[in-house]
């Protein structure tokens, strides 16, 4: 590269970053919030998040009987999404979890220690762009709140589709784009204003908050998002919208 040839770049909220150090900011930001990330949630969602995540665990569906279900939790350090479904699956699901931010999966293991999970959950740290799984390996693949923040969102579809079995589905919850432009335009200023106010009031840093907010702005709109998981190579992709798009649930599967 000359002297001339601009590095690569990356968006980082509303600001443009070398690509290089996205993952590293991203990073900070999570481990200022790890240990109260539900929280973080409840402040962003107004408390919905804990039903829209109920909602995905239920279009999920994962057997309630003797058949073996192995998930792959992406970005869920906490285990909030894991947790939800190994509650709702039989005795012999499994969920390993993945996630890039060490804090996080340290948040996640109290968790599950405290819960009595660790026989039935796993977690590592890892990187949504590579992931250290065989190909075909699971038969799920869920990521909640977490794709908006990988730097190459067409690499973390590449390695979903990679590590899922044939017949395997993916599911992702992801805050979206309203619906009504006037529902929008009251939910941003809700969002810019009230959102980092609040952050640094509970945790002492309203900075994560305003790179969240700002990072759910940059995110592709549904239409949008739906064809790049279809250009992963998904089948019988299709989104949901809740809240009137504040959040929707894209699904997609591995035929």
């Amino acid at each position: 590269m000359t002297e001339n040839e601009q590095k690569p770049e990356a968006a980082f909220g509303f600001k443009t970053v070398p690509e290089a150090e996205k993952q590293g900011l991203v990073n900070e930001v999570f481990s200022k919030a790890a240990a109260r990330y539900d929280q973080m949630n409840d402040l962003m969602s107004s408390g919905l998040h804990r039903l829209w995540k109920d909602d995905m665990i239920t279009m999920l569906n994962p057997p309630k009987g003797e058949r073996a279900f192995n998930v792959l939790d992406v970005a869920g350090g906490t285990g909030d999404i894991a947790f939800r479904i190994l509650d709702a699956g039989g005795p012999n699901t499994r969920v390993t979890i993945a996630d890039i931010s060490p804090e996080m999966v340290g948040e996640g293991q109290k968790r599950a220690e405290a819960e009595g999970r660790l026989d039935r959950c796993s977690l590592t740290v890892g990187n949504a762009e590579s992931l250290a799984f065989p190909d075909s390996h699971f038969d799920a693949y869920t990521i909640a709140f977490g794709i908006r923040n990988v730097t190459h969102i067409d690499k973390a579809l590449a390695e979903a589709y990679r590590v899922l079995k044939p017949g395997g589905r993916f599911m992702c919850l992801e805050f979206s784009h309203m619906e009504l432009e006037l529902a929008q335009k009251i939910y941003d200023s809700y969002s810019f204003t009230v959102i980092p106010a609040v952050g640094k009031v509970v945790t002492g840093d309203g900075q994560p908050y305003r790179y969240l907010v700002e990072s759910i702005r940059m995110f592709p709109k549904q239409d949008a998002f739906a064809d790049m998981i279809s250009a992963a190579g998904f089948d019988r992709v299709t989104y949901r919208n809740l809240t009137g798009g504040v959040v929707a649930i894209h699904s997609g599967w591995k035929i």
